[in-house]
């Protein structure tokens, strides 16, 4: 096995089309599987010791088929459901949310840190949304910087859906105009696996490559800005405060009400 090799990979029990799905190998010199996070999904793969197999084609035609139907890019969006079976998750998940609020802004070094991380950057850089007293630039910014050229409407996942206006201070309706992210944070409604969603729109405008391609960037560029940035939690963090105590009470005497 060489670098580059197709193989298959499969997790069993294999309950769908996605449990056996065509890879490209990088040779390690370890004795453990890695994968790519976000194809963890159609494989039903969770991190507490699974066990996977690994086949390798022994001939023109098995390599061809996996290349051509088994290739992890086209299993992307699942014929059974037409939609997507693969988005963001985890870490570059988390990530990318706090990547694009709007109050996110990015100095020179770690936005020349970030783009080297675009494999196919064409040196244009985006004009800096803060001038004075340093340029700065947004999360928002450099993540349209990876976006095709496509135009979506979507809501976060804590969007008040009573509310119609076109902005809201929460910024929860996310706007994007010719591959330019206007306005939104991005969340798992907008880059998970939701039809609809923008892995579906670049999946049905470019195709399985292209896809895969923005799910590889987004994936380097936030796990970058990750680790440039990163935060602490204490145990502090998770004590609630007495609002939340007391509409916890609330609650429970609500349903505690209902029931009797």
């Amino acid at each position: 096995m060489q670098n580059g090799d197709l193989v298959l990979f499969n997790r069993q029990p294999s309950l769908h089309k996605m449990s056996i799905m065509g890879h490209r190998v990088r040779v390690l010199p370890y004795s453990t599987f890695k994968l790519n996070l976000s194809v963890t999904t159609p494989y039903n793969a969770d991190f507490d010791g699974d066990e996977m197999n690994m086949h390798l084609p022994q001939s023109m035609e098995t390599k061809a088929e996996i290349l051509e139907i088994m290739h992890v890019p086209k299993q992307i969006v699942s014929p059974q459901s037409n939609k997507p079976v693969m988005g963001i998750v985890q870490d570059s998940l988390i990530g990318v949310k706090l990547f694009t609020h709007r109050d996110n802004f990015i100095g020179i070094d770690a936005l020349m840190n970030l783009i080297m991380w675009i494999t196919d950057f064409n040196g244009e850089i985006p004009m800096p949304a803060i001038l004075k007293p340093k340029p700065l630039w947004t999360g928002k910014q450099i993540f349209s910087m990876i976006l095709p050229h496509i135009n979506l409407v979507r809501f976060t996942s804590n969007h008040d859906d009573k509310s119609e206006k076109f902005m809201n201070i929460n910024d929860t309706k996310v706007l994007i105009e010719k591959g330019e992210l206007i306005m939104g944070i991005v969340c798992k409604r907008t880059v998970g696996n939701a039809a609809g969603g923008l892995i579906h729109c670049i999946w049905n405008e470019y195709g399985p490559h292209k896809t895969m391609w923005f799910l590889n960037h987004t994936q380097r560029i936030v796990n970058q800005w990750l680790l440039l940035s990163g935060f602490t939690v204490g145990i502090s963090d998770t004590i609630s405060d007495e609002d939340t105590n007391r509409k916890i009470r609330e609650t429970m005497e609500e349903a505690k009400e209902k029931v009797l």
